[in-house]
């Protein structure tokens, strides 16, 4: 479990804790985020949003007063990707409600897939990164790779983290 804490307005932070999903109703949690964050704030069309990962991802949920704020999960790779080796990973569908969004939930869900990703012996994560979360993801070390691309009606780049 991962701790951070909110400095927002409150006089008294409130902590922030990541945690795996445990049961199904997490699972609904997490799905509802993304519902939320990606098909009503980002229009990304419904059909497209899950798909058949899900049911293998580990995924993860960051909670704050009680309540499920953010999302993220983890797939292992079946082959490493081109000009790669050894075993990889790819960290998607990362979705934090609007608002707990500058209170760095996402730097702690990213972290602690990555910290999963490093626990399965992963050599290296790939990730799909909206163009507005690029200074994000370069941050933690990731870099960009070829060209942009339309995934779900948002342009994207592939980017790379090794171990």
């Amino acid at each position: 479990m991962y701790l951070a804490f909110d400095m927002s307005d409150s006089a008294t932070p409130q902590p922030v804790t990541i945690s795996p999903i445990q049961n199904e109703a997490e699972l609904f949690q997490a799905l509802a985020i993304r519902e939320v964050v990606f098909i009503e704030e980002q229009h990304v069309p419904e059909g497209i949003e899950r798909d058949a990962e899900d049911a293998k991802a580990y995924h993860v949920l960051a909670f704050q007063g009680g309540h499920a704020i953010g999302t993220g999960r983890l797939v292992m790779l079946p082959q490493a990707p081109e000009r790669q080796e050894g075993t990889w990973a790819q960290i998607g569908r990362m979705a934090v409600l609007q608002s707990s969004r500058k209170a760095r939930v996402g730097s702690k869900l990213l972290e602690t897939l990555e910290a999963e990703a490093k626990r399965r012996g992963v050599t290296g994560i790939k990730l799909h990164a909206q163009l507005f979360a690029l200074e994000f993801y370069k941050k933690h070390g990731y870099e960009p790779l070829g060209a942009v691309f339309m995934e779900g009606g948002i342009e994207h780049l592939e980017m790379q983290k090794k171990f």
